[in-house]
């Protein structure tokens, strides 16, 4: 049983990141980003974030976070930039917010589970 009540936490709280972001109306980012992201599961389980009109996804809900999951980005020009911050690599720019999901999805680190209730040093 503990290791369920272990679990609800960091669920609870990836849940109520998600509807706040994606029922936010202020204008913070594009609508269609957090929506395609929580479309997919692996995501889903993730802790989402908005700073400066970018998602940012991590596997910990506690700071500090490793940013080693791929944060996305709408170019200036059209299409996505996928970026991660851990070492600044750029994974990609895709023309679609779909393919920008696909390439987080893809580049997810391995074992790569739902967000826990910790932090980069728990992982």
């Amino acid at each position: 049983m503990a290791n369920d009540e272990a679990l609800v936490q960091p669920v609870e709280i990836v849940a109520a990141a998600w509807k706040t972001i994606l029922d936010s109306e202020d204008g913070l980012i594009d609508p269609a980003m957090p929506h395609a992201a929580h479309a997919h599961p692996r995501l889903r389980e993730l802790l989402p974030t908005v700073s400066h009109g970018a998602l940012y996804l991590s596997r910990c809900i506690r700071y500090p976070r490793p940013h080693d999951v791929g944060a996305l980005f709408r170019r200036g020009g059209g299409g996505f930039m996928v970026i991660r911050q851990s070492d600044g690599t750029v994974l990609g720019e895709p023309d679609t917010v779909e393919e920008a999901v696909a390439l987080i999805v893809a580049s997810l680190p391995e074992g790569c589970g739902p967000a826990i209730d910790g932090s980069v040093h728990d992982l």
